[in-house]
């Protein structure tokens, strides 16, 4: 299954996301593993600090004549201290992912910081401890680049994630070519209905981060509760006779989401991969639509000591 994106392009439906990956398993092992079981569409970013792995285990997939170029969705993100070097940091994600071109590229989070190089990720503090947020650089300004990379053949799709409705509707009235996608957290605890609906009305397709609630990591890193353990999905995976984290994923599908769990192993590729042989019924969403919390488990608040969403 594929979304269509604005851009012309497809995307999967689901993809496997490498956020935390690294530092485990060989990725060559984690992605070529996905890859024979069938994903065809993996997310990465500058800042999570791994293109040069999975550049390496795509480049081993490709000689080892696992799957060709064209038929796989690349995503990679623009980190904040980047925003004014959005051109050369692109470059120098392709360079480490060994690719001529990305298929969809990010603006990770609407903020701008002090530049440090490009490709040294980094979010400097002031001497408060807080995000030192550059105001000399504009998202207006910083799109421009994003799309220029569009014009160059560099990347394929441009998008935005961790945009609110207004910063949305900010970039469709600014922008030249319309952003293809919002990657947001959105899950059964945070569903987030109204921007979710937004971009789809607007033709800006939605993909979940964090779909599965975080898993085990967010509630370590942040503190925070996961659906997985909720009764009502629980009740539900009896039901169907599927796990907790498939009848979340299959919830996200059906509302038009491209979904990018996150596993490092292979009952778990195997089983978030199997969430399209079912379907909820209209009930069952509306009772998954009534356990909606309001509750963001990835809040980057706890290491910038600003909290971008108040």
């Amino acid at each position: 299954m594929a979304v269509t994106l604005n851009s012309g392009f497809t995307m999967p439906t689901i993809g496997l996301g490498v956020w935390t990956l690294k530092g485990q398993k060989p990725m060559k092992d984690v992605i070529h593993t996905a890859l024979k079981i069938g994903y065809r569409h993996f997310d990465t970013a500058a800042d999570y600090k791994n293109e040069e792995e999975v550049g390496e285990a795509l480049a081993d997939a490709f000689r080892a004549g696992l799957v060709k170029r064209e038929e796989l969705f690349i995503t990679t993100k623009l980190w904040n201290s980047d925003h004014g070097h959005a051109i050369e940091a692109c470059k120098d994600s392709l360079k480490k992912l060994q690719l001529d071109y990305v298929d969809l590229y990010l603006v990770h989070f609407p903020v701008a910081v002090k530049h440090s190089g490009v490709g040294n990720s980094s979010s400097p503090l002031d001497e408060d401890g807080v995000l030192d947020i550059d105001t000399t650089i504009t998202l207006e300004s910083t799109w421009r680049f994003m799309e220029e990379l569009v014009s160059m053949g560099l990347v394929r799709s441009i998008g935005i994630s961790n945009y609110d409705i207004f910063l949305t509707r900010d970039c469709l009235a600014y922008s030249k070519v319309k952003p293809a996608v919002n990657q947001l957290e959105t899950h059964p605890y945070f569903q987030r209905d109204s921007l979710v609906k937004f971009c789809q009305k607007h033709g800006i397709s939605v993909t979940a981060h964090s779909p599965l609630g975080g898993g085990s990591r967010n509630p370590e890193l942040f503190g925070s509760t996961s659906c997985l353990d909720d009764p009502v999905l629980k009740g539900l995976a009896e039901k169907y006779k599927k796990s907790v984290a498939q009848i979340i994923l299959r919830w996200g599908i059906q509302r038009n989401t491209v979904v990018i769990p996150m596993s490092s192993k292979l009952e778990r590729l195997k089983e978030n991969f199997e969430a399209f042989d079912f379907e909820l019924t209209k009930e069952d969403m509306e009772l998954i639509r009534g356990i909606d919390k309001n509750h963001r488990t990835n809040q980057p608040a706890k290491f910038w000591g600003i909290d971008l969403y108040a």
